[in-house]
């Protein structure tokens, strides 16, 4: 019997034992924008831990100047190749809590797939990864392979304190490549590796009036309205069908290569499914652009968030006091976060009347990355793929950020690899998150199956 079969069969005898286990961590509510979860968030890095040791690993909680990591590390080689799994046990907010079919933490399975909060974002994805570990090491798969984990907290708000961790520890987390799964696959029976990501910068406009909600009647006209003046600013940002107005906001944007143009219109995607999969009335954008253009390598700017004034039921007339917007960007490659922070906000000051004391807050930004195609691993990781999936991947880019990728590539100089578990249509980040456990099961297929390619064509 070959070691391969021996993963099979093993995978196979575990299904049940590594979705039991999944549940369990979904059940931590370890959302990390929350001040209140601390103790949460510190319960999902021991449970990680704790399975982390009993799949082969030697792994420990380090503490960072945030929420701690955990660590975890295999060593078998002194000349065979590195890799590191990385991934985070946080996850985003569950708000609005009314349009979940059922508690965002009490996970269900429903038509193959898990629902709950994390499951596809990130904790599906990279357990999988940690079960084929499991049953890689077992199975005798990957003998030159040296192994290092990597899973943080606070990857949700940013990464705040993984750069300075990773900077501080560089020897620690040295290895040939990263493997990451927190990405999606093109479709259902369409594996993808993706090799580029936009970037990301997040900030808040705080507009302020009066010193308390006014009587519109008897001030309206007279005393300047937040809400109506942040309406303007918003729009001022913006031009028809998606183009951004913010001067200097394309300046270095790197335009896509025919090449590319050409690969994607031969990807098996269609715009009216992905109309049905978003359920808008149409789909809408930059011209010139399609859907997966637009949604991979263009920028945008988007409202994520408004909040002014009254919010209860029937009407109340007062001009507020202050008007708040929450606002994201996506960059592409060549674009600076830093950059783009400066022009916007010396663009939106600029709109600013005198009639209202305007406030920014920055927040968390990052950088596009594209990764390279041609690595040893990245042609492991097609192999494996298929071998897990049993479909050769597709080549793809990702609208969402990661920004710990470019950390990886700064600080100690490797490429990750994105081997993306998940469907377009799971819901991450928003109500009925979704992983589907055949997925989950590939997973830890493709993962054991990396190890043993990464080992024989070391």
């Amino acid at each position: 019997m070959t070691a391969w079969k021996n993963a099979t069969d093993l995978a196979t005898a575990r299904a049940n034992a590594f979705q039991e286990a999944l549940v369990e961590l979904l059940k931590i509510p370890s959302v990390s924008s929350d001040s209140t979860r601390k103790a949460e968030l510190e319960a999902a890095a021991k449970w990680v831990r704790d399975f982390a040791e009993d799949s082969g690993l030697q792994a420990e909680i380090l503490p960072t100047d945030g929420l701690p990591v955990v660590y975890g590390e295999r060593r078998v080689s002194d000349d065979g190749p590195t890799l590191l799994i990385y991934g985070h046990y946080d996850v985003q907010p569950v708000e609005p809590l009314s349009e979940w079919s059922r508690d965002p933490f009490d996970p269900v399975v429903r038509d193959g797939n898990l629902i709950a909060r994390g499951s596809t974002d990130d904790k599906g994805q990279f357990l999988a990864l940690l079960c084929g570990l499991q049953v890689a090491f077992e199975s005798g798969l990957g003998p030159k392979v040296n192994i290092k984990v990597l899973i943080e907290g606070e990857e949700e708000v940013g990464s705040p304190s993984l750069v300075p961790f990773i900077r501080a520890n560089k020897e620690r987390f040295a290895a040939d490549a990263v493997i990451i799964s927190d990405s999606s696959q093109l479709g259902p029976g369409a594996p993808a590796i993706t090799y580029g990501l936009r970037g990301i910068l997040c900030m808040e406009l705080i507009l302020r009036g009066a010193k308390q909600d006014l009587h519109s009647g008897s001030y309206g006209g007279a005393v300047a309205n937040p809400a109506n003046v942040l309406t303007r600013i918003i729009s001022a940002c913006q031009k028809p069908f998606g183009k951004i107005a913010i001067p200097g906001f394309y300046d270095h944007v790197r335009e896509l290569e025919a090449h590319e143009r050409e690969a994607f219109r031969e990807l098996p995607f269609s715009e009216e499914e992905f109309l049905n999969e978003v359920g808008a009335p149409a789909l809408w954008g930059e011209e010139g652009f399609s859907s997966l253009e637009r949604k991979w390598a263009r920028p945008t700017f988007d409202v994520n968030g408004l909040t002014s004034g009254h919010q209860g039921e029937g009407s109340k007339t007062v001009l507020p006091r202050e008007a708040r917007a929450k606002f994201s960007m996506r960059l592409v490659p060549d674009q600076d976060p830093e950059e783009i922070r400066r022009i916007t906000e010396e663009f939106l000051l600029s709109l600013v009347p005198k009639s209202v004391e305007a406030e920014i807050i920055p927040e968390h930004g990052a950088s596009p990355v594209l990764v390279s195609t041609d690595t040893d691993v990245f042609r492991a990781a097609e192999r494996a793929i298929e071998t897990g999936f049993g479909k050769r991947p597709v080549l793809v880019r990702e609208g969402g950020s990661i920004p710990v990728v470019n950390t990886f590539k700064e600080e100690l100089g490797i490429d990750s690899v994105l081997i993306g578990l998940g469907l377009p249509d799971d819901g991450a980040h928003g109500p009925n998150e979704k992983f589907s456990l055949a997925d989950f099961q590939r997973g830890v297929l493709t993962m054991a199956a990396l190890v043993d390619e990464v080992s024989k064509h070391s």
